[in-house]
């Protein structure tokens, strides 16, 4: 048994990004920060790369793993000889995965995630020297896929987190981390509702609170969740503003017949790393010929350019810039500059959200099953926290003013809140009520 004063880790390991806290000495959770290539930050992109670096003496090359920033500087350096994988989260639930074949080795769900972990533990230096016994680790309300096994997605996480040596392996919602760190606040009871915003998946818990001198206990009413988030609406933007530019939509000659140029080349857009896949691939060829015929050559060679190269990351922050310009204000710029590639087009914050409009009625949606299925209505929400980055969007955060008003809604702590409330359950005496364990297998 573990004592409810020592150390606890707890880790928000998410589709885009993971972030991690160790309570210290006096109980509190610190953020683990990460000294990165562009500076400091706490938010480690959840990526891994492979790659085979040749050895002087002849030897078998060596095989170099990296994630975070640094995974994404070795693709950006070497794409077409780096395996880069991002979002792999997504599979832990699926059991048509079992494994992927790198540079002659299988990796299985928990290869996978062990590799990133240790590579984030490496990074981390002195922030994650000595770990603890215990870890609380995050899981979705709802995993990904169209059929989520969420036992094999937990036993998949337990493999992987007993290799850093955890004995003490807990799991707990994510929304509800975020709900502890929000309710050690509290001094009275209250009925919260938590909206989780990630990359891929949009979650919802509805907690009721209530503080004692004995401490913080509380009752789970209801959960929901979605498999949209600011992913979705990173890709949204792509596909209107950035694909017409390079070409979708248009028309090339052949035959003596105008025909439409195949759209199909433009969904690896939805992540920028498959836009490597994309350059190595059989349409490429065909890209090359359509620019030679299409009606609008230069937009077809914009593409071109983009995906010879490289200049897929570019275009995913500067997309995400416009995102968070929008969410600041009416109206604001895009700009993308990569090469001879120049885009730059004023969007109105109303046509974003007219972009994302699928994905805010299935948020919608989500929010209204977890009031039904809590059976209190919205009346009967004392406080609402939101946290995530989409949490910063207009339109998502209206549709929580429609239903609750202004003066029950906060944020705070949007990318570090569940990390933090995970390793402050970690210390509960009364553990059980908070989190679920899975045995770690001898």
């Amino acid at each position: 048994m573990i004592p409810s004063a020592a150390p606890t880790l707890g880790i928000d390991f998410g589709t885009t990004n993971t972030v991690v806290a160790l309570t210290d000495g006096r109980g509190e959770a610190v953020v683990v920060r990460f000294d990165a290539p562009t500076g400091e930050l706490t938010a480690f992109r959840s990526t891994l790369s492979f790659q085979l670096h040749p050895r002087a003496d002849g030897r078998t090359p060596e095989r170099v793993v990296e994630a975070g920033p640094w995974a994404i500087d070795a693709y950006v350096e070497d794409p077409l000889d780096t395996r880069f994988i991002q979002s792999f989260k997504t599979f832990a639930a699926s059991a048509a995965f079992t494994e992927t074949t790198i540079d002659n080795r299988r990796y299985r769900f928990e290869d996978l995630l062990a590799a990133f972990l240790l590579r984030l533990r490496h990074h981390a230096g002195e922030g994650m020297a000595t770990l603890p016994a215990r870890v609380v680790v995050g899981r979705p309300v709802t995993f990904a896929g169209s059929s989520p096994n969420e036992a094999l997605a937990l036993e998949r996480y337990e493999a992987a987190f007993a290799r850093l040596g955890f004995t003490d392996i807990r799991y707990a919602h994510e929304p509800v981390g975020a709900a502890f760190f929000f309710a050690r606040k509290l001094t009275r009871a209250a009925t919260v509702l938590v909206a989780d915003f990630g990359g891929g998946t949009s979650d919802f818990s509805i907690v009721r609170f209530e503080p004692s001198p004995q401490g913080l206990s509380s009752t789970a009413l209801a959960r929901s969740g979605v498999g949209v988030a600011g992913d979705a609406f990173d890709y949204r933007i792509i596909d209107h503003l950035v694909s017409p530019e390079l070409g979708k939509g248009g028309q090339y000659r052949s035959a003596g017949k105008v025909l439409p140029i195949p759209s199909r080349y433009y969904s690896a857009f939805a992540r920028w790393d498959q836009l490597a896949l994309l350059r190595a691939s059989r349409d490429m060829r065909d890209i090359r010929s359509l620019a030679r015929t299409a009606l609008e050559p230069e937009k077809l060679d914009r593409l071109i350019e983009i995906l010879d190269d490289n200049h897929g990351y570019e275009l995913y922050r500067s997309v995400s810039a416009l995102k968070i310009a929008l969410s600041q204000q009416e109206e604001a710029t895009f700009r993308f500059e990569a090469g001879s590639v120049r885009i730059e087009k004023s969007v109105a914050r109303a046509d974003f959200e007219s972009w994302i409009a699928p994905e805010l009625a299935a948020i919608e949606g989500a929010v209204d099953e977890a009031v039904t299925r809590s059976g209190l209505g919205a009346d009967g929400i004392g406080r609402v926290f939101l946290t995530g980055g989409t949490s910063f969007v207009p339109a998502v955060r209206d549709i929580f003013l429609r239903r609750f008003g202004p003066d029950r809604i906060e944020s705070g702590g949007e990318f570090e809140s569940i990390a933090s409330g995970l390793a402050l359950i970690g210390r509960e005496a009364n553990l059980d009520a908070w989190t679920e364990a899975v045995p770690v297998r001898a």
